[in-house]
């Protein structure tokens, strides 16, 4: 499995906040790459879905299995998931997931994922539910 997070840091922006965000979703490293003009890259990599036990915890603290489960379905293509998450919700400890970057003003936090069954990653992070429980709970996938 690999996973890579990123979002862009702009001029009106405090890198450590929006380091604190994707903190806040992301297990692991952070680097922070320059790009010019006031602008940086905030990004992390993890070879291990321990780096998305946030998104795992925050999914059940908040009750939203359901949407989150559409929202990763709906990002899957092969062995990939990519999807996105507003960055302020994020600074906040909250997951809010968004379908185009002009739903996060100050830029998304993307996520990159390849892993050998997006499934059982899916099953794992967002089981299916009813009346509002999970109908399962899975181990962590070991891809």
């Amino acid at each position: 499995m690999y996973v890579r997070v990123e979002t862009e840091v702009r001029p009106t922006e405090d890198i450590e906040k929006v380091k604190k965000a994707v903190s806040n979703v992301f297990v692991g490293e952070l680097r922070i790459i320059e790009k010019g003009n006031g602008y940086y890259i905030v990004e992390g990599e993890s070879y291990s879905a321990r780096s998305l036990l946030r998104i795992h915890e925050l999914i059940r603290i908040q009750r939203i299995m359901d949407a989150a489960r559409k929202k990763l379905q709906s990002g899957t293509m092969g062995s990939s998931i990519v999807f996105k998450l507003h960055k302020q919700a994020a600074l906040a400890g909250k997951l809010s997931f968004i379908d185009n970057d002009n739903e996060s003003p100050l830029g998304p936090i993307t996520f990159y994922i390849e892993t050998s069954d997006p499934m059982k990653l899916i099953d794992w992070l967002a089981p299916k539910t009813s009346m509002g429980k999970p109908l399962w709970e899975i181990e962590m996938p070991e891809d």
